[in-house]
């Protein structure tokens, strides 16, 4: 079995599920495959306001990639190179999904997996998860792009401190840095980040886009931010169809209908 990943809808959220349960949700070349065409679709349907992805079950969100298949996928140079650029692909269609993204964690989110959820605008966990990043357990290193996730979210010295001592955090510690965003009883997770997602379909979809946009944008190293990139976003709200429309609907002390235009 090499897994596969679901995408659902439910009202205006998207759910993308990583489904490999034998395998703790390990992710499989075939899966990394499946995401840009699955993200893509959530990206260009005007109905789905936010996409919530999860590992499928309760007990892991994504145990990182595969690695029984990396003696018949990685086996020469060629072949580890054509993996990684199918994997880059992927990843690529997450972290550049324009929309906002949620990562919904059960059990353990460890490695890779947190790799995984880190590229998420927003965390919810179920307050039995577990986080960790075992790398000093097994004598490599964590990948740059992920070690500067997560110093974003918890700076550098609890990052250290994360990495140095591959040691668990449990969802009240990865709350209290910062790792997660909230945390909730397991038997609400669901509901709490479905709920979420509604309200956020309620919202000017073109302000959520210039949010996350604006935000990325800030973060990146100071050399390498585009102003631009921020000033046409607020332009484009300002000169939106949905700006207007938030005018109209509080002087009429009604919701806005927006339609994203």
């Amino acid at each position: 079995m090499t897994g596969e990943i679901l995408a659902a809808r439910d009202g205006a959220v998207g759910w993308l599920t990583f489904s490999n349960e034998a395998k703790r949700n390990a992710i499989s070349l075939e899966m990394w495959q499946q995401l840009p065409a699955i993200m893509a679709g959530f990206a260009e349907d005007p109905s789905i306001a936010a996409v919530v992805m999860r590992g499928a079950g309760e007990k892991s969100f994504v145990s990182g990639a595969d690695i029984s298949q990396f003696d018949a996928r990685r086996s020469n140079a060629e072949a580890a190179a054509q993996y990684a650029a199918i994997g880059d692909a992927g990843r690529a269609s997450l972290t550049g999904f324009p929309k906002p993204l949620i990562a919904m964690i059960h059990g353990y989110c460890l490695g890779g997996g947190l790799g995984i959820a880190m590229m998420a605008d927003l965390r919810f966990a179920a307050s039995d998860a577990r986080f960790g990043i075992p790398a000093a357990n097994l004598g490599i290193a964590y990948a740059a792009e992920n070690v500067r996730r997560l110093v974003g979210l918890v700076g550098p010295s609890v990052a250290k401190d994360i990495l140095f001592s591959a040691r668990r955090l449990d969802a009240a510690e990865a709350l209290a840095v910062g790792l997660v965003s909230r945390v909730v009883p397991p038997a609400d997770l669901g509901v709490a980040v479905q709920a979420y997602g509604a309200a956020l379909a309620e919202k000017a979809p073109l302000s959520l886009r210039a949010s996350k946009a604006i935000v990325n944008e800030l973060t990146r190293p100071e050399s390498m931010q585009d102003p631009d990139v921020i000033t046409g976003w607020v332009k484009t709200c300002f000169d939106s169809a949905d700006y207007a429309e938030g005018r109209k609907a509080f002087a009429e002390k009604r919701k806005p209908v927006f339609t994203g235009h």
